[in-house]
């Protein structure tokens, strides 16, 4: 077995992300300018403290390190996880304050989030998991979010004596909780569960037409893959959401790739093992054009009955963002990516 190359960042955050390094450079330059398809599932946000008008407060949000009393609806939120600003958001808040992850500019640059931005960019207050309590004490927020985050103990007391702070989702390892529990968590402490649940109910139905609409999807066999150097791969477990999307979908994933994949987030394989990804459906997450290049020349690749018959497809860190669209896996992300991946898909 390979080992992953240890990129910026939390391990787990990786199950979010990417294995490769260089989709810091690749997300850095996405298109600004493309606009979220196939609907969005979140109005366009109304102004900062209006979003939980008729909520009830006082609220108590359960979690990693305990409860949190929110006494009225918050105006000023700041944001401290790697996706934590997609569920805020979709309820019709935007950030005053957020997190610089790899360079990926989150409020300027993914255009199924830019448009809720607006041009209300947030200050930046740390990168990755460091955060500056300074710079976060000075927006006067009355509320904290680090849901998405390897947030600890010490940071959460540090951060409560700055505003009501809500952590990590309870019962989850960190970067691990699922887009549902991140989305209904953001939910509760902004005083709109029933909005968080609407939600996530319009992903569950778009999901299900879909599935409903490709009969043929049912029952085909589907890898997720990361090439992240030549002649290494990541095969994604079936637990990770890339993965748990596509089988909403009707695939399914092949024993041999759950039982190599065992416990972790991905089994990692030299070529090798490529005949583990011989499947119906093959999907490459691909940091640029190069990376399609590079996995064609691979000579066991190429030997693969999926690639014989041409059915692997190829999704882009960059543009369109379809790979990162899937990857970062939120309530924001979802809808932009399924549209487009459907065809694909086909």
């Amino acid at each position: 077995m390979s080992t992953l190359p240890k990129h910026a960042g939390p391990p787990r955050a990786r199950r979010l992300w990417s294995v490769t390094g260089r989709m810091t450079a690749a997300l850095a330059v996405a298109a600004l300018a493309l606009t979220a398809c196939g609907g969005d599932p979140a109005a366009t946000p109304a102004p900062s403290g209006s979003a939980a008008q008729g909520a009830t407060f006082p609220v108590t949000v359960s979690h990693k390190y305990g409860d949190t009393v929110i006494d009225k609806a918050p105006t000023r939120v700041v944001t401290l996880g790697l996706s934590d600003q997609d569920p805020v958001l979709a309820l019709g808040v935007v950030p005053v304050g957020s997190i610089d992850w790899f360079g990926e500019r989150p409020y300027g640059k993914w255009p199924w989030a830019q448009p809720l931005w607006g041009s209300k960019a947030p200050e930046v207050v740390g990168e990755r998991d460091e955060y500056n309590l300074e710079k976060i004490a000075a927006l006067n927020p009355d509320l904290i979010i680090g849901m998405y985050s390897g947030m600890s103990q010490d940071q959460y007391t540090k951060l409560t004596q700055i505003a009501p702070t809500v952590a990590q989702v309870k019962g989850y390892d960190d970067y691990s909780a699922p887009w549902q529990e991140m989305t209904m968590h953001a939910g509760r402490a902004l005083g709109q569960p029933a909005k968080a649940a609407e939600l996530i109910a319009a992903i569950d139905k778009r999901l299900a037409d879909l599935k409903a609409k490709n009969p043929q999807f049912t029952g085909k066999t589907v890898a997720v893959v990361e090439p992240y150097e030549p002649g290494k791969y990541a095969v994604f477990a079936p637990s990770d959401p890339k993965v748990v999307l596509l089988t909403q979908l009707g695939f399914t994933v092949p024993e041999a790739i759950v039982k190599a994949a065992g416990k972790e987030y991905a089994a990692e394989i030299g070529s090798e093992r490529l005949d583990l990804i011989d499947v119906d459906k093959l999907v490459f997450l691909t940091a640029d054009a190069s990376t399609e290049t590079t996995v064609k020349a691979d000579k066991v690749y190429t030997t693969l009955k999926v690639a014989k018959e041409n059915r692997a497809v190829f999704l882009p860190y960059e543009t369109p963002p379809l790979g990162a669209a899937l990857s970062f896996s939120t309530v924001l992300s979802i809808p932009y990516a399924l549209d487009q991946l459907a065809p694909l898909l086909g």
